[in-house]
């Protein structure tokens, strides 16, 4: 869990570090923070549970802020003020491995302090059992019975607030049997959806809280392979699913991937179809198309709908080097990626609710070894950071590659 930085106080350190020791790129940084917002594919709308353009900003990580200030002692101004502009952007909130009575507290600053900016947050939660199959971010409640009363605590926090609730990364798409957790009768996956569902019950019942599941990213799971585990997490209960939490495939392929799914998921519950049947995103596009246009006869509204993670695919996914590692890990850590699209609620898409940053842009995916004994990482010749650390060298590539870019050309 994060040390606690009041924002004023964040602020201050911000802005007086840039007025010191830059002050032309104190300015560059607010023109770079109105430029985001100003994106033609990134303009604002209501959101559909009444709230305001805004989506929440929250307190950055420290790490960020010295990576700042250390920046323009450096005379690296430009660079300072992108990364300025990145932590300035709307992103989720994360929450996981708190006890009850710290996530109640810290939930409910949160949404008291969105509410105060008339801004919507996001929560990404992140303590289901099991969580990350007990990979790079291992952790989670031990039991399913602590895992309620830690959803309990979440629900109390938001209570009549509004917020959208990125629930559980990798939750459906890596099921305890698909890392071998599970024992011969399936206990621990039915757990999990046990679990999954438990949580969309108690969080979609607040009057203003919308709750998506996960279906992992497009280069995972195909349409045939993701729709059955929506349907037995809960998916209709819910307001839909998200899809690329923390990785790279670019809009227009999530884009995409959303539609198949929720096409298919009212395929198979409004039509009594088999979601074997449904287009995968390998079916050549105008194909797909025609059988969605045959098959799917619901409209928008009665459809489950969908948010994106744009937050690093700006460069789209990388390309590892021919035959040069038995395990690339191409979701660890890429080189030389790209922040993406900034948040909008206005993405063009019925089915499309939100394009969100969901990952924290300059926080590390883990330590990442492509096959090797390590400890560095082969593809950077550093050790990286842990899972959720500040990655100063990856923030430089982000906001270095961003498309669109941070700031305006010099």
């Amino acid at each position: 869990m994060r040390r606690p930085f009041r924002r004023a106080a964040i602020t201050a350190l911000t802005l007086s570090t840039l007025l010191i020791t830059a002050p032309q790129a104190t300015a560059t940084a607010t023109g770079a923070e109105s430029q985001t917002q100003a994106q033609p594919q990134s303009q604002p709308q209501t959101s559909t549970s009444g709230h305001g353009p805004k989506l929440y900003t929250p307190d950055p990580n420290p790490d960020a802020l010295r990576q700042i200030a250390a920046l323009a002692r450096a005379g690296q101004f430009r660079d300072a003020a992108k990364v300025t502009a990145m932590i300035a952007t709307p992103q989720a909130v994360w929450f996981g491995d708190q006890s009850p009575a710290e996530v109640e507290k810290v939930t409910r600053d949160v949404v008291r302090d969105a509410d105060r900016r008339d801004a919507l947050p996001v929560f990404a939660l992140y303590n289901v059992p099991g969580r990350d199959c007990s990979n790079y971010s291992a952790g989670g409640a031990a039991t399913t019975a602590e895992y309620q009363a830690w959803i309990d605590a979440v629900a109390r926090g938001i209570g009549s607030r509004d917020a959208m609730v990125v629930l559980e990364p990798d939750s459906l798409a890596l099921l305890p049997a698909d890392c071998g957790q599970d024992d011969a009768q399936g206990t621990k996956t039915a757990a999990r959806y046990a679990e999954v569902n438990y949580a969309v019950d108690e969080l979609e019942q607040l009057r203003g809280t919308r709750v998506y599941l996960d279906t992992g990213h497009p280069g995972w799971h195909s349409v045939n392979s993701i729709v059955p585990r929506l349907i037995k997490g809960g998916v209709e209960q819910a307001a839909g699913f998200y899809t690329n939490a923390s990785n790279y495939f670019t809009d227009d392929a999530n884009s995409w991937y959303g539609k198949l799914i929720s096409s298919c998921i009212a395929y198979v519950e409004k039509s009594s179809g088999n979601a074997a049947d449904c287009p995968n995103q390998s079916t050549p596009r105008a194909e797909a198309q025609s059988w969605i246009d045959a098959h799917v006869r619901v409209p928008a509204s009665r459809m489950p709908h969908f948010v994106t993670d744009s937050s690093r695919n700006g460069q789209g996914t990388w390309t590892p080097p021919a035959g040069k590692y038995t395990d690339a890990q191409d979701w660890c850590n890429p080189p030389n990626r790209g922040l993406g699209a900034r948040p909008t609620l206005r993405t063009g898409d019925p089915l499309q609710d939100a394009r969100l940053w969901i990952k924290t842009p300059g926080e590390s995916d883990g330590l990442c070894l492509r096959g090797t004994e390590g400890p560095e990482d082969p593809e950077r010749g550093t050790v990286d950071p842990k899972a959720g650390d500040w990655f100063p060298q990856q923030a430089l590539e982000l906001v270095r590659y961003a498309k669109p870019p941070l700031l305006p050309a010099k």
